[in-house]
């Protein structure tokens, strides 16, 4: 794919800092254990590099682990593109359509949202991942989904040679009695002997790393499937929740109109190559876009301004009863609370017995929403509920 042909480019050495995240640290440990163990199990126990399939399987082996590796730092360090500092439209007209952000001092261009954790308004921004430890938005997006893609495929690559090399060293080493399987772990049985045996200490260090890459075949190979849904509608995940909320709006008043997402050109190959393009440069300027025909630019941000306004009427507020210290999964609220905590690295409002919030949507035990600061707002309004 074209992403390869990409130079990754360091805006200055503060950003080598995204390093030192636990995300980032589990993940590269993940790669680096799965990726090493199934090299070691290559060589010494299961394929010999002297046989032909041998040097092809250990070629593969590298090559999914640099491309993982390359398509990771990628996502990573080129990032998701950000709106310009003091950005406006050319014309002034059409700010009436935009929100501005008064954290970047600029309007917020369409597809656009701005990200606490990067304190910048990302362009196309899908999510904030902490397993990159940056957002994942226009300039990225191509090469974090092809992560997706790459990780399950050399994990599983990986878990096959985890389970022949189990499989090949414990085959005589098994002895079925009765009522017991007894496993020989005294030496190696292999015509010839490897240089080094196969241990007890080598077969737990196998076992540990085939979960990982089982782990990881899943829940990323999951994440995969997610990202090219909705690339192939052109969204991201902020739109596809935007325009459910949108249809939501329109049954709750019973309106007499249809949302129509603006950016999806019709065809899933249209679509894809928006994202994914041979010379690795995502399409258009990530300020403005292509829209299907009817629609126009601000189709979508005229309907967050409109869910804007309905959240303001929808929302309900509340009067805290009780001190919460913003913990990200407090354990002095009960176990239900805690096991139900969001996983999401979004910020926990600290609150203080007394103060008022407005909370937009909810779950059985967590809200969201802000709080109220505004002392006018708190006495003119009536009250709703308790949290």
């Amino acid at each position: 794919m074209g992403t390869f042909c990409s130079v990754i480019k360091f805006e200055n050495l503060q950003e080598l800092k995204r390093l030192c995240h636990w995300g980032p640290i589990i993940a590269l440990g993940v790669i680096a254990i799965c990726s090493t163990m199934a090299m070691i199990d290559s060589v010494l126990w299961y394929w010999p590099l002297h046989t032909t399939g041998g040097s092809v399987n250990f070629i593969m082996l590298i090559n999914w682990t640099v491309m993982i590796l390359y398509n990771y730092f990628n996502a990573m360090f080129v990032g998701p593109g950000f709106v310009p500092l003091g950005w406006k439209p050319e014309i002034s007209q059409d700010t009436m359509y935009l929100q501005y952000c008064k954290v970047c001092q600029a309007y917020k261009a369409p597809r656009s949202h701005h990200c606490r954790k990067c304190n910048r308004c990302v362009m196309k921004m899908d999510h904030h991942c902490p397993w990159i430890n940056n957002c994942c938005g226009y300039q990225n997006h191509a090469s974090f989904t092809l992560f997706l893609l790459l990780a399950p495929l050399g994990c599983i690559h990986a878990a096959f040679i985890f389970v022949m090399t189990m499989y090949t060293q414990l085959y005589h080493r098994l002895s079925f009695g009765w009522n017991t399987v007894k496993i020989d772990m005294s030496a190696a049985r292999r015509d010839p002997l490897p240089i080094v045996p196969f241990g007890l200490a080598a077969f737990a260090t196998t076992l540990f790393a085939l979960g990982l890459a089982l782990g990881t075949t899943i829940a990323v190979g999951m994440l995969f499937f997610i990202q090219m849904k909705i690339i192939l509608r052109n969204k991201t995940s902020i739109e596809s929740w935007i325009e459910e909320k949108a249809k939501d709006r329109i049954q709750y008043y019973q309106l007499d109109e249809v949302f129509v997402f603006p950016y999806d050109m019709g065809s899933r190959w249209r679509n894809f190559k928006q994202v994914f393009t041979w010379s690795g440069v995502p399409e258009g300027d990530g300020l403005e876009w292509p829209v299907r025909e009817g629609c126009h630019q601000y189709s979508l941000t005229i309907e967050q301004l409109k869910q804007k306004a309905d959240k303001r009427v929808r929302s309900v507020r509340y009067k805290v009863i009780e001190d919460y210290s913003g913990a990200c999964c407090p354990l002095n609220k009960g176990i239900k609370t805690f096991f139900t905590s969001p996983c999401t690295e979004e910020p926990r409002i600290q609150l203080q017995k007394g103060e008022f919030i407005l909370a937009t949507r909810g779950l059985r035990y967590w809200l969201y929403g802000d709080k109220i600061l505004d002392d006018s707002f708190i006495e003119g309004m009536e009250m709703e509920g308790h949290v």
